[in-house]
Parts: C-alpha cells; sequence; structure tokens
C-alpha cells in the first residue's frame, strides 16, 4: 500500500472507558506528552545532542506508536516534530523518518506489554553500561529509590539492568530485546553497552518515574563509586 493512500485513510477509532477516542486525538495528546518529557529530559543532561527516542502506544489493533522523528535535538522537541508508525515501523502520519530503533521500541511493547518506551543517553549509563559488560548486567539493591519502580515494594529489592551489545543492525538488536525480555520477566530496563538506558512502563508517566529512579540510581553509583567496588 502506498504512503499517501495510508494518510488518507481515516483516523481508526479506539474505544476507552466507555468513549469512542479518535485516533488522531490520542496521537496529538501523546505527541505533546512525549515533546515535554524530551524538553524536561534534555534539561537534566539525558539525552544531549540527537541523541535518544521515546514512544507511546496509541492503538493496539491496529499496533499504532507515536514516535520521535529522528535528528532532533530534544530540547527543543515539538509536538508537529513527531510521527505516528505501525507494527512494521512503517510511517503513517507525519514528515520524517524514525529513529533505526523504531524496532526496538517495537520489540519492547510487545515484550513487556508497554504503553510507553523511553531511551536515554546520560553519563552515567554509559559509563557503567561500558565498565560492566563483561559481568552481562548491572544489579541496583538496597536503595529506597528502587520503591519507585512500578510493583517494588521494599529496598531490599534487587534490581537487574542487563546489558546488551549494541549493534548497527536493529533486526538483531531487537531479537536479542525480545529474548532477554522473555528471559528475564520483570525487569523495569535495559542497557545498551556504552549507549544508554532504554525503559518502559504502563503509560508515559510509570515510564518517566522509571527513567528518573533508574537514571538516580545509576548516578549514585558511579558518583559514590559503588559501581567500582561493587
Amino acid at each position: 500500500m502506498k504512503m499517501t493512500k495510508i494518510r488518507n485513510k481515516r483516523p481508526h477509532k479506539t474505544q476507552t472507558k466507555g468513549r469512542v477516542i479518535p485516533n488522531g486525538t490520542r496521537f496529538g495528546e501523546a505527541a505533546a506528552s512525549l515533546a515535554e518529557i524530551g524538553r524536561t529530559f534534555h534539561t537534566r543532561g539525558w539525552v544531549l545532542g540527537t541523541s535518544g527516542n521515546f514512544s507511546a502506544v496509541i492503538s493496539r489493533e491496529p499496533l499504532r506508536l507515536a514516535i520521535t522523528s529522528t535528528g532532533l535535538d530534544k530540547g527543543s522537541l515539538a509536538p508537529e516534530q513527531f510521527l505516528e508508525m505501525d507494527e512494521a515501523a512503517n510511517v503513517v502520519r507525519g514528515d520524517g523518518w524514525p529513529s533505526a530503533e523504531a524496532l526496538l521500541h517495537l520489540a519492547i511493547v510487545r515484550g513487556a506489554d508497554a504503553g510507553a518506551v523511553l531511551h536515554t543517553h546520560s553519563v552515567w549509563s554509559t559509563v557503567l553500561s561500558g565498565s560492566h559488560a563483561a559481568l552481562g548486567g548491572i544489579a541496583l539493591e538496597g536503595y529506597e529509590m528502587l520503591k519507585g519502580l512500578e510493583g517494588v515494594r521494599t529496598h531490599k529489592h534487587r534490581e537487574w539492568l542487563p546489558i546488551l551489545e549494541n549493534s548497527q543492525d536493529m533486526i538483531e538488536l531487537s531479537e536479542h530485546v525480545s529474548k532477554t525480555l522473555l528471559e528475564s520477566p520483570g525487569i523495569h530496563g535495559f542497557l545498551l553497552r556504552e549507549h544508554g538506558l532504554y525503559t518502559w512502563g504502563a503509560g508515559l508517566q510509570q515510564a518517566k518515574r522509571h527513567v528518573e529512579i533508574l537514571e538516580f540510581l545509576m548516578e549514585v553509583l558511579v558518583r559514590s563509586g559503588a559501581a567500582q567496588r561493587g
């Protein structure tokens, strides 16, 4: 099917809490929220330059995601810069191209039943994903902030952040992501080696909270030297 035909199709409608909401409305709301989150993350130093990408599910049947267009300064991110893509990472709304990592977003949405996926490139995640790559991951435990992760009720929780080898082959990498999610159910994120953090949530606010918690804990490990001692 040609792209022009897709764009001219009547917007898909989604049933939510007894109301039928046009897909275009959900796309606009998701794009605005994602843009605000991106600008906030930029001020924290988590998505400098053109790094990072963000997405939110706006429809399950058929699967549709609002996602950042590639090569954008996240400090000035605007809703109109977002794209709508389908289950095969084809753009069905908007101008531009999604990041090559769009396939990873789709793998996470399917493998973790996520409603939103956020990817950051902080100094802390870059350092730790490199220094702990040989261990296959890094453990976060004993910190009160862990209770900010969905389902965690005690600081004694041990959160495992797998570290995956980075690759430019996104099909292969997305398959590795799917395998990791299958083998490690219950994790809240993973790291790409010397690259950055991927985390997710049932919705955007939960995913945003997970970024804040995991970035905080990784910064603590680096600044305190606890990661080296461990």
